[in-house]
């Protein structure tokens, strides 16, 4: 089986810390903050009101040094946050937009490589690599255990991504587009369904 994350709108939502426990709770492994244009004070509001039990499986992109300061368990360095902040020692993951970024990266534990098809909740964010040239990346070993697919990922997706050698998938316009109770739970079904191998 594949690992499910599963990345935040960009924008806060009102019952949002019950929708990402929903998640961890039906089967996601990780969910990744990512609130670009927060400050610090709603982003901190955000983990506190989430279960403590639930910090070591959330990860941090932004306002890296409160992951040190409530114990979260992962951060993700990107162009605005690029070194580990003191303290840390949590998972780190990072993204890479080419193939050869993939090797760039040795102290990350695990890298988003994206867009793998057309964004669902970007519009005009296409795909950037061809079914071919990811084969040809799973043989020459550069897509392992440790890349996490992204950008435009669908359930149906995943034993394709599974076959390409890819560790897991990260998902966010699929999840988000409609955040209800049920409407999750029926996502999280449907995942689980297509996440067999």
């Amino acid at each position: 089986m594949m690992r499910i994350l599963v990345i935040t709108d960009e924008a806060f939502r009102p019952s949002e810390a019950e929708e990402i426990g929903l998640l961890l709770e039906e089967g996601v492994e990780r969910v990744h903050l990512r609130k670009p244009h927060a400050g610090e004070a709603s982003l901190r509001r955000l983990i506190e009101s989430l279960p403590q039990r639930l910090y070591p499986r959330l990860t941090l992109h932004d306002h890296l040094s409160l992951a040190v300061e409530y114990g979260l368990g992962g951060i993700h360095l990107n162009s605005r946050n690029r070194s580990v902040p003191d303290g840390f020692r949590g998972l780190v993951s990072c993204s890479c937009h080419t193939l050869e970024e993939l090797a760039q990266h040795p102290e990350a534990d695990y890298l988003f490589l994206s867009p793998i098809f057309d964004s669902i909740s970007k519009s005009g964010y296409q795909a950037a690599f061809t079914p071919q040239q990811l084969r040809a990346a799973a043989a020459e070993g550069l897509l392992t255990r440790r890349v996490v697919a992204l950008g435009g990922i669908r359930p149906e997706h995943l034993p394709e991504l599974h076959a390409c050698g890819f560790g897991g998938a990260a998902l966010s316009g699929f999840i988000w587009r409609d955040a209800t109770p049920a409407a999750l739970h029926g996502r999280m079904k449907k995942i689980h369904a297509f996440n067999t191998l």
